[in-house]
């Protein structure tokens, strides 16, 4: 049987709408203004750690300095409280997922501290609790294939045997780099029309737009 291995945000929750709007603004207000399709192409699924780093050598690049130590602070409160008061499921996961045979588990770049937040607020916890796997499990976050990898050995299933459902281009490169099979997820409301071409050049094996086509996608893969 399958391990069906589930990203978080942007697959479970709808974590990635809230994000990106928010992001978006606080660049624009600081003069590094993003169109929403780069932004997703380039800089969603990453760690916080990755995410960083790659904004701060925009920011040199955009603006002609180094933004200040306690830049992203505000922007951490400020995502943090929206979350807090707006976060929901992505429509249709829990019934979806309550129809899924074999084991399954969450792996996410998010800290295992918001990982497991996240999927108590909305009430998704308890579908896979104990086995959620943060990247701070491992040395390298996706795109890199550890933090899957771990997931697999925690169930002992060969990397060929796992199905990951991913909706970030980092997250299918991640999981096509550990050897398994990845359903390229678009139902969450980030997602634009093109993003399924996206994943798909990433190597996803399949598209789903919606929760209640992924039995049938997750089957086909098996």
């Amino acid at each position: 049987m399958s391990l069906l291995i589930f990203d978080c945000d942007g697959v479970l929750v709808e974590s990635e709408s809230l994000l990106v709007s928010t992001v978006l603004t606080f660049l624009a207000e600081r003069g590094l203004p993003m169109a929403r399709g780069d932004y997703v192409a380039r800089f969603m699924g990453l760690s916080a750690g990755d995410w960083q780093q790659q904004m701060r050598r925009r920011w040199l690049s955009v603006v002609g300095h180094e933004p200040a130590a306690d830049c992203f602070d505000a922007l951490y409160q400020l995502t943090a409280e929206k979350m807090a008061s707006e976060l929901t499921e992505v429509a249709g996961a829990r019934q979806a997922i309550t129809t899924l045979s074999g084991d399954l588990c969450v792996a996410s770049n998010s800290s295992a501290k918001g990982l497991r937040g996240k999927l108590a607020h909305t009430n998704l916890l308890e579908l896979f609790d104990p086995h959620l796997y943060s990247s701070s499990l491992v040395s390298r976050a996706k795109p890199e294939p550890d933090l899957f990898l771990y997931a697999a050995t925690q169930h002992r299933r060969p990397p060929a045997t796992c199905i990951v459902i991913e909706d970030s281009a980092t997250g299918v490169l991640a999981a096509k780099r550990a050897g398994m099979k990845v359903i390229g997820f678009t139902g969450a409301s980030h997602c634009q029309q093109d993003h399924g071409q996206t994943l798909s050049a990433q190597g996803a094996d399949c598209i789903v737009e919606c929760f209640p086509d992924l039995a049938a996608a997750v089957q086909s893969l098996r």
